[in-house]
C-alpha cells in the first residue's frame, strides 16, 4: 500500500527535475523531466516509504541521516535543490498543506520562549563541544551570514567585513556603552572594544559560549572593558549608547516580538542606535521545518519582514534602515559546507557518523534554503528619533 501510494504522491510532485528512486524491494520508479540527468536516490529500509507518506519533511531529513536514503555521489544539493523547485511551483502534497496548517495554527505554542526554555533550547545547538565550531567556522568564531561584496572574499575575510559593516551602522565613537544580546564566542564585542575603544555587555543563554569568549577577551587585552554574561535580555536593567543582536533573533519566536522590541526601546537611550541581524524569509510568514525544529533549532523561527515591522511601529521604534542580504548566507553556508567535510573524521570522532550526517543535511538544507528558495538576512538600524544617524547611507560604506 504504502509503496503505490509513494510513487502516486512522487510521480504528481516532482515535474521540474527527475527523480530515479531504487526501492527496498530493488524495483526502480522514475518520475519527473525525462531530458535531464536524474538525481539517484536508494531507499533501504520499507518503513521509510511510510514515513515519507505521512510526514515527508521530517521523514526526509531522518532517512538521510540514518543512512535509509541514500544518494549518488552524495549529492544532498541537487537533491533538495530540485524538491524546492517543485514546492516553490505550488504543486504542494495534501499532506504538506495538513501538516503546514497544523504548525501554523500550533505556532504560538511552539515558539513560546519564556527564560528557562529558551535557555534549553539554546543548550541543544550551541553547548556542544566548542571544538565542532572550531573545525568548520572562521578563527573569529562568527556562526551568523558573512559579508561577500565582491564574491570572492574567503570565509575569515567575509567575517571581518560583517563585522565591519555592522560597526559603521552603529555610528560609533569611543567611550559609547554597548549592549550585544546574543554575544556568541565574543568575536564582535572584542573587536568593539579593540578597533572603536567601547565598552561591551554582552549576553547569552549558552555557558560554553561565555566562558569561551571571557577567556578570549582577556586573551585579547580588553577584559576591563569588556565582559560576556550568562543572562537572558529580558533581565537587564540599565542604558546603553548602542545596542547589537546578530543571529540571536531568530531564537526570540512570534510570542515574543513585543517583548524584544520594547526591551529594546526602554534599554536604550534617548540618543541610542540599535542594529538587528537576523535571517528572515523574503515572503510572507509561515512555519518552521520540523526536521530543523527537531534536531536543530528547537523554538527557533525565521520572520517575515512584515512580523518585525508591525510591532517596531507599535513600541515606537524609528526604522532609520533597512538592508537586505539575499546570497551571503549561501556562500558563508559553502564555506562552512567544505570546512565540515574536510574535518569530518575529527567530528566524527567527537560525535558520530549520524551526527554527522545530521549536521551535513542541516548545513547543505540551509544552503539551498538561501540560494533556491526565499531566505535572506535583514539588517535593521533602529532609533528613537529620525535625527539620530547621517541624512544618507555614505557613512555605511
Amino acid at each position: 500500500m504504502w509503496l503505490n501510494i509513494f510513487q502516486r504522491m512522487l510521480t504528481r510532485f516532482i515535474q521540474t527535475g527527475s527523480f530515479e528512486v531504487r526501492l527496498p524491494n530493488g524495483s526502480l520508479i522514475s518520475v519527473g523531466d525525462a531530458t535531464v540527468e536524474p538525481v539517484r536516490i536508494t531507499l533501504t529500509d520499507a518503513g521509510v516509504l511510510r514515513r515519507l507518506c505521512l510526514n515527508p519533511e521530517l521523514a526526509l531529513g531522518e532517512a538521510y541521516m540514518d543512512g535509509q536514503l541514500i544518494i549518488e555521489n552524495d549529492d544532498l544539493e541537487s537533491m533538495l535543490a530540485v524538491l524546492i523547485a517543485n514546492l516553490k511551483s505550488g504543486r504542494k502534497q495534501p499532506i504538506l498543506y495538513l501538516h503546514s496548517a497544523t504548525r501554523t495554527a500550533l505556532r504560538r505554542l511552539a515558539q513560546h520562549n519564556p527564560a528557562r526554555r529558551s535557555r534549553s533550547n539554546v543548550e541543544h545547538h550551541y553547548d556542544l563541544t566548542d571544538e565542532l565550531y572550531e573545525l568548520f567556522l572562521d578563527a573569529d568564531l562568527q556562526y551568523s551570514c558573512g559579508y561577500f561584496p565582491t564574491g570572492q572574499e574567503s570565509l575569515d575575510e567575509a567575517q571581518r567585513q560583517k563585522k565591519s559593516h555592522i560597526m559603521r551602522k552603529l555610528c560609533l565613537r569611543p567611550g559609547l556603552r554597548i549592549l550585544d544580546i546574543g554575544s556568541g564566542w565574543g568575536g564582535l564585542g572584542i573587536s568593539l572594544a579593540k578597533e572603536h575603544d567601547c565598552s561591551v555587555f554582552g549576553v547569552t543563554l549558552s555557558a560554553n559560549q561565555r566562558a569561551k569568549s571571557n577567556q578570549r577577551a582577556a586573551a585579547a587585552g580588553v577584559a576591563d572593558r569588556v565582559s560576556f554574561n550568562l543572562l537572558d535580555y529580558r533581565a537587564i536593567n540599565d542604558k546603553f549608547d548602542r545596542i547589537v543582536s546578530v543571529g540571536m533573533f531568530e531564537h526570540v519566536g512570534v510570542p515574543h516580538y513585543q517583548q524584544f522590541f520594547q526591551t529594546l526601546q526602554n534599554l536604550l537611550k534617548d540618543d541610542g542606535v540599535a542594529l538587528l541581524h537576523t535571517i528572515g524569509r523574503s515572503g510572507t510568514p509561515g512555519t518552521t521545518n520540523p526536521w530543523i525544529t527537531k534536531y536543530i533549532f528547537p523554538g527557533g523561527y525565521v520572520p517575515a519582514l512584515s512580523e518585525i515591522m508591525t510591532v517596531v511601529e507599535q513600541v515606537g521604534l524609528v526604522v532609520s534602515d533597512i538592508e537586505i542580504w539575499r546570497l551571503h548566507y549561501a556562500q558563508t553556508l559553502q564555506h562552512w559546507q567544505r570546512r565540515f567535510r574536510d574535518n569530518i573524521d575529527r567530528i566524527c570522532a567527537l560525535y558520530d557518523e549520524r551526527f554527522c550526517r545530521m549536521w551535513h543535511y542541516y548545513l547543505v538544507a540551509s544552503e539551498m534554503s538561501f540560494r533556491h528558495n526565499d531566505q535572506v538576512v535583514f539588517q535593521i538600524q533602529l532609533t528613537k528619533s529620525n535625527i539620530t544617524t547621517p541624512l544618507t547611507r555614505n557613512y555605511m560604506y
